[in-house]
């Protein structure tokens, strides 16, 4: 048994009970220490562009790249977790995230931040948040739905407490202190992995020599060469490194279903071009208050608005969404929430006053709730669950290629034309096309599929024609649960 498999499941059955509920606590801790963490980046974008005398563009590089890390670590990660184990995955990403943070705070140039608090704060809390979702699959099993919602809610928790608590800090001692500290609140992730104990596999789960999704003759040619079977043959060397290689490409990302599954190309083509404009509100909206005259305390009060919404309105949208009437057709209601996401950005721009601004916040987060409630709930309805894992490495992956590049573009075009309205406009911009496509090409897509199984229907039987929409079904999971599901919110 390996020691990553080790972290994931329980003879004595200790699911749903005990200490599964202090692991539950545990990961909605840690939720609010990494994904939550990004939001308040922005509380501090003025006195790092005078610090650096940086443009916005520069200054917006450093947390783009937090989050695409941060997004985009999933097959890393998943590696990580089944080599160790998802509580060394977790206590390593929480000393990452505090190591990025504390040498942010010694940072002499705005470059140096790309590095430390983008790049090594965003892989850590890729480490923790990714592998205390997994661990979670392990402790639940009847209530792991419930689990997984309880847990999103340290997002939202994130969202509402870090700003409030940046601008304190700021105001207190300035950005550099604040860095050091928020280093320290960041390594209590380690604490939260410590709680993940692991728990020893039950009878039943498959052997080490029958891993689903591995080809036989692959174990069979490694079996070949550690008997002596021609070691040095360079030609069968380059083969097997041939064979791995493509094992590991198809298992962590997976090309082969977006070729084949038109459902997953236009789901992930989607989110992928809507990311774009995505996460331009959460790093530009302070600064946008505040360069039109709203005070930093207001500012920073308006990412907690949006963090204290979700809060009530994502696990309601949840729950709502999982009804059978939504079953199958998940991908509207989250085209939905995208359109109103867009929509809302015309509020900014029509005025930018502290009032309207809150409007906008409480439209914005109930729009926001749905984007994320919905947007790996879609995933899992467009792909086959044996798929799922391999099929989220691609998607995180691509969207986390816009999420990086979004926000410093947009600066750009900010500091070329010095007019804050571009952020709204480019955000909605993605925002409402992306919603359209989907939601256009899904229904297209619905209408091809029936009448290819009417007529398929009418040709097996063509004495007694009768239409029949039957919904697919995951296949069950016998095969033991995936090493790691790395899962991402948004």
């Amino acid at each position: 048994m390996s020691r990553g498999g080790a972290a994931g499941h329980g003879a004595a059955k200790p699911q749903d009970r005990g200490w599964a509920w202090m692991v539950l606590l545990a990961a909605v801790v840690l939720q609010g220490l990494t994904l939550g963490f990004p939001c308040c980046i922005g509380v501090f974008f003025t006195d790092l562009q005078h610090e650096f005398q940086a443009s916005n563009s520069q200054t917006s590089w450093f947390p783009s790249i937090m989050v695409a890390v941060l997004h985009g670590g999933g097959p890393l990660c998943s590696i990580l977790v089944k080599r160790f184990g998802c509580r060394f995955a977790v206590m390593l990403g929480g000393l990452l995230s505090g190591l990025g943070m504390v040498s942010s705070s010694f940072c002499r140039s705005i470059s140096q931040l790309f590095l430390t608090a983008g790049l090594i704060t965003g892989l850590g809390s890729c480490f923790s948040f990714q592998a205390g979702v997994t661990v979670l699959g392990y402790y639940f099993v009847r209530w792991r739905t419930l689990a997984n919602a309880i847990a999103s809610t340290g997002v939202s928790l994130g969202f509402t407490l870090w700003p409030l608590l940046s601008q304190y800090l700021l105001d207190e001692m300035g950005w550099r202190n604040t860095f050091l500290i928020f280093g320290g609140i960041l390594l209590n992730g380690c604490v939260c992995g410590a709680i993940m104990r692991p728990i020893q596999l039950a009878s039943g789960s498959l052997p080490q020599s029958a891993k689903p999704g591995e080809e036989p003759g692959s174990r069979a040619e490694e079996a070949q060469l550690s008997n002596g079977a021609s070691p040095q043959h360079p030609m069968l060397q380059q083969h097997t490194r041939r064979t791995k290689c493509f094992h590991v490409l198809q298992k962590y990302l997976a090309f082969d279903i977006f070729r084949q599954n038109k459902g997953y190309q236009i789901y992930t083509i989607g989110v992928t071009w809507m990311m774009m404009g995505f996460a331009l509100p959460h790093v530009y909206l302070v600064p946008y208050a505040i360069h039109n005259g709203v005070e930093e305390r207001k500012a920073a009060l308006l990412i907690s608005i949006i963090g204290f919404i979700n809060i009530f309105i994502r696990p309601f949208t949840g729950l709502l969404s999982g009804h059978r009437v939504f079953t199958g057709r998940r991908i509207y209601l989250f085209s939905l929430a995208a359109l109103l996401c867009g929509l809302s950005n015309f509020i900014c721009v029509i005025s930018a006053e502290f009032s309207v601004l809150i409007l906008y916040c409480v439209i914005l987060s109930i729009a926001m709730s749905g984007v994320g409630a919905l947007t790996f709930q879609v995933l899992m309805d467009v792909v086959e669950m044996d798929r799922f894992s391999s099929a989220l490495g691609l998607f995180t992956i691509l969207e986390s290629i816009t999420l990086l590049i979004g926000p410093p573009l947009t600066g750009l075009l900010v500091d070329i034309t010095g007019d804050f309205h571009y952020v709204f406009y480019n955000s909605s911009f993605f925002l409402i096309s992306a919603a359209l496509f989907m939601g256009i090409s899904f229904c297209a897509l619905e209408k091809k599929n029936k009448l290819r199984d009417a007529s398929k229907a009418h040709l097996d039987n063509p004495s007694r024609y009768q239409y029949r929409e039957t919904a697919t079904e995951p296949k069950a999971e016998s095969q033991s649960p995936p090493a790691v599901e790395y899962i991402t919110s948004i």
